[in-house]
């Protein structure tokens, strides 16, 4: 029997363990999850201290912590670009308060490249609307490019992906100061009493779209740290990505693992699991189950093209084909590659999700029956399920 998201935030609570990793695919709940534990650790109050008193019981990290950051792109200009910081009391504290911004440079630059330089602004004053204003300092940030000849390019626009792994990079210098902090026992040693009411640090999906070589690398980071950690701070980390969840589960020690899923009903189920992916929940097979069921029940939505594309890229890995788009097929290749690449990029931020058409429920359909029905990888694996 299925249950809400608020009663599954109550469970990962009562369970009371130092570190809970959890396994969804996208869709499934993971944000909306970090937000109903957010409330049950520290419910919203009124006043300017809400925002305070929240950040000193928990600290997490998921979509929301990426809206805080949007791009200016100087449409008229076409010269001075830069990544803006909605106003709030988050980043002033970390980059401000705690002084991370050094530290986050430093990681940014890691998974990246060290010629690729944030740069966080100094207060200034500017006309807008024929009228003078303060912009704050920490609130904007620009990027240049030192390239090989000595020259540098400045006010670049970065990638999605750069720019979700400077976000993380803000993040994660902060939780390293936090565990540093609280690993001093004796509370009137610390240097900072600001954290030694956190409890919790939830972390939702951090940067998935490393290449694999960096997310393993970020992943045995993040592991690390928390098994440096000696308080009762206690971490929740939810993800969709296996190859995350599989490092985690090797390089954590005592963990508790689950698996996150949505019922047909609205409700949520979170079940125990043992061992990495593969081993605890064949997660591929799961994938096909969930596309067979929705064919079934007439219930296929967007999002079961990103499944399908899984289980394609899965199988091309698997029997080592370059490209997944190699197993469709050859008279029909291109035009259901474009499909497939449409449909399972939709979750645009401002896109409108549209039911899917007849013939792209059809589409579905055909796509997983080629699989199963032309690759005997498949077909071994439904008979030893």
């Amino acid at each position: 029997m299925g249950q809400k998201l608020a009663e599954i935030a109550q469970t990962l609570k009562d369970a009371n363990k130092k570190v809970q990793l959890i396994y969804a695919f996208n869709g499934m709940g993971k944000t909306r999850l970090s937000r109903e534990f957010k409330e049950l650790i520290s419910p919203k109050t009124e006043g300017d201290e809400a925002e305070e008193d929240a950040r000193t019981k928990i600290l997490y990290y998921n979509a929301f912590t990426e809206d805080l950051f949007y791009w200016d792109n100087d449409l008229e200009g076409d010269a001075d670009r830069k990544l803006k910081i909605q106003p709030n009391g988050y980043t002033q504290w970390v980059l401000q308060e705690q002084g991370q911004d050094q530290n986050a440079i430093t990681y940014f630059q890691h998974y990246t490249s060290d010629k690729l330089t944030p740069h966080f602004n100094v207060e200034y004053t500017t006309r807008m609307d024929g009228r003078e204003v303060t912009i704050k300092a920490f609130s904007e940030v620009t990027f240049s490019f030192e390239r090989g000849d000595d020259t540098q390019e400045n006010n670049i626009k970065i990638s999605k992906a750069e720019e979700s792994v400077f976000i993380w990079s803000i993040f994660f210098s902060l939780i390293y100061q936090v565990v540093s902090i609280l690993n001093v026992a004796e509370e009137d040693e610390r240097e900072t009493d600001q954290f030694n009411h956190l409890k919790y640090i939830f972390i939702d999906d951090p940067v998935t779209s490393l290449d694999e070589n960096h997310l393993i690398e970020l992943a045995v980071n993040l592991a690390r740290l928390i098994k440096s950690s000696t308080s009762d701070l206690k971490f929740v980390i939810t993800t969709h990505n296996t190859l995350f969840y599989n490092v985690l589960f090797n390089e954590l020690g005592s963990k508790a693992c689950y698996m996150l899923s949505k019922l047909d009903d609205g409700t949520f189920l979170l079940e125990e699991k043992s061992g990495d992916s593969n081993r605890s929940f064949s997660y591929h097979l799961h994938i096909m189950n969930i596309i067979k069921h929705a064919i079934e029940e007439n219930q296929i939505e967007k999002y079961h093209f990103s499944l399908l594309r899984n289980l394609y890229e899965k199988t091309a890995s698997f029997l080592g084909y370059k490209e997944w788009s190699d197993l469709l097929p050859d008279d029909k290749e291109a035009y259901l590659k474009r499909i497939m690449n449409f449909a399972s990029h939709y979750t645009l931020s401002n896109e409108t999700v549209a039911e899917p058409t007849n013939a792209e429920k059809e589409t579905v359909k055909f796509l997983l029956n080629h699989l199963i029905d032309n690759y005997s990888f498949w077909k071994e694996e439904i008979i030893n399920a």
